[in-house]
């Protein structure tokens, strides 16, 4: 079951790419990014035009042009990302996207997506960008 849309889930991991490849200074290009994770060049302007407007990402046009990150890594987390790309209401809707859902009258899922939100929000609190990207750096995991 997917639960992030396609923007967030690109924009992550975009983001971790960049994470690692930048160092603090230097504009990764979106091209490299877009070939590197396999993710539609269009797209992730598209995604990290939101972002820049959002402070995550600062953007530089021309041939040494790119992208890097606006703020500390240790100060992105999970959750603003979730904010920025799903919106600020992301844990207090319905799952299936159901108006009204609720404790009178609740949707299929709407008992399980209750405790697990909870739990979900917690950890994209707590979770920040440098965290994911040290993981990558360790040879630990994959984007």
């Amino acid at each position: 079951m997917k639960v992030l849309s396609k923007a967030t889930i690109y924009g992550l991991r975009a983001l971790i790419y960049v994470a690692t490849k930048s160092d603090g200074d230097r504009y990764v290009n979106i091209g490299e990014i877009s070939t590197e994770l396999d993710i539609s060049f269009h797209f992730l302007t598209k995604t990290f035009q939101v972002l820049t407007q959002n402070g995550i990402l600062e953007s530089h046009r021309g041939p040494h042009g790119g992208v890097l990150l606006k703020k500390p890594m240790d100060q992105i987390f999970l959750i603003d990302l979730v904010h920025i790309l799903e919106g600020q209401d992301f844990f207090s809707k319905c799952l299936l996207g159901l108006p009204g859902c609720g404790s009178k009258e609740p949707c299929p899922v709407h008992n399980f997506w209750k405790e697990v939100k909870g739990s979900l929000e917690i950890e994209f609190r707590k979770t920040s960008l440098a965290f994911l990207a040290e993981n990558i750096q360790k040879g630990k995991m994959r984007l």
